[in-house]
């Protein structure tokens, strides 16, 4: 293979031909095809190359691109092709040395230059293919976020989300076209979106106010922001276990016996890189936890609606693996057999059987046996008391 690039990818904003600096014009006057978007061949004008529109949905137009291979070949994207953009995409299908980059401006760096904001303290969201709920984590007072759009109907989507959740009184600043002619900046409130028309491309800046509820940032959220019919790890548990599970960047967790998806939930609330997987044999609270997922604006919680050991088969491998019902001996026997060495595992023992379950195989394998005991106080009478929970006993060992 040739060491040079046979692909170029150019990040192009509003600004077309204008702001692309001087190698980024070299490869295109070079080009024998350019492949892009209808809007950015409409940036870039009459080309003297072969030009070629990218299909909708974007994936198909992997296998078309590739086969270009042999040929001088450009691909034009938005801003900076590497975040949330195209670039990612395309680098999976392709070895290094056959494409090159050169970015542009994001539109998350225009919209901090237009607004003032330090953009290392600004929530940056890609909202144009994901859903509003990603939002909920960030939601809180004195937050900004930017966010990329879709189009202009989000924008109004967006104000009744935020209105929904308690913070109508948020600053929205509607950004369109931004580096480009037809540049817009639009101030509204997000109770008090109208049915305005906004043109693509367009993100929003989100200044966050009002009285919503605001989601801890801490492992054990309270108990409410789960819906459940009673089979949840509850909050102080909670804490504890995802102490013990102790994520580590790109690592994936499997939750055995899901329950309401908590532990999975804030598993993956911890870091953007986390992945999980909850195996849960209840149809009904399976659909809760995806639900739950949703709902708090995580997307990367695989659901499995069958019981552990049958249902862990063929599953990606996890590096984490969370009992917090069901343990048996087959169970931990099939984990044994088939999980890599050094797989970290925490259980949760309640009853009296599981919990001699749990002594022998720490015995036998060792690990860390620790034993949780919670009160609440509640009233007794015309005073008030200790309420004691049912006692856990947690074991954390690396298999």
């Amino acid at each position: 293979m040739s060491e040079t690039p046979w692909l170029t990818i150019i990040g192009l904003d509003e600004d077309g031909l204008k702001g692309l600096g001087p190698a980024s014009r070299t490869a295109l006057e070079a080009a024998e095809i350019v492949m892009a978007p209808p809007r950015h061949l409409t940036l870039v004008g009459d080309l003297p190359c072969e030009t070629r529109r990218w299909p909708v949905p974007f994936a198909d137009g992997i296998d078309i691109l590739l086969g270009l291979r042999g040929k001088r070949v450009v691909v034009l994207a938005s801003g900076d092709p590497f975040w949330f953009g195209a670039g990612a995409t395309l680098a999976r299908h392709l070895e290094p040395e056959e494409w090159f980059s050169f970015p542009g401006p994001s539109s998350f760096s225009l919209a901090a230059n237009r607004m003032g904001w330090s953009l290392e303290r600004t929530v940056c969201l890609g909202l144009h293919a994901a859903p509003l709920t990603h939002l909920r984590p960030h939601l809180a007072p004195d937050v900004t976020i930017i966010a990329l759009l879709r189009d202009g109907e989000a924008v109004r989507e967006l104000g009744a989300y935020l209105s929904d959740a308690g913070f109508g009184a948020s600053a929205l600043t509607v950004l369109e076209a931004l580096g480009g002619p037809r540049e817009r900046k639009t101030h509204l409130r997000a109770d008090a979106v109208r049915a305005e028309r906004f043109q693509h491309p367009l993100c929003i800046a989100v200044e966050i106010e009002g009285h919503g509820d605001a989601l801890p940032l801490a492992s054990g959220r309270p108990d409410n922001w789960f819906e459940t019919d009673g089979q949840i790890t509850k909050q102080p548990v909670r804490a504890m276990t995802l102490s013990a599970l102790a994520p580590r960047p790109f690592e994936h967790l499997w939750d055995i016996g899901g329950g309401s998806g908590s532990i999975g939930i804030e598993w993956l609330l911890t870091h953007p890189t986390l992945e999980a997987t909850s195996f849960e044999p209840n149809p009904e609270r399976a659909a809760r936890i995806a639900a739950n997922a949703a709902r708090l604006g995580v997307d990367r919680l695989n659901v499995v609606a069958g019981a552990a050991p049958n249902a862990l088969a063929g599953q990606n491998e996890p590096q984490v693996v969370f009992i917090g019902g069901g343990l048996t001996g087959e169970l931990l026997h099939w984990l044994e057999d088939k999980l890599a060495k050094g797989t970290r595992l925490v259980a949760n023992a309640v009853t009296l059987e599981t919990e001699a379950l749990v002594l022998e195989a720490q015995h036998r394998l060792g690990g860390t046996l620790i034993r949780l005991d919670v009160s609440r106080s509640e009233p007794l009478g015309p005073k008030r008391g200790w309420k004691a929970s049912y006692p856990i006993v947690q074991w954390s060992v690396s298999l």
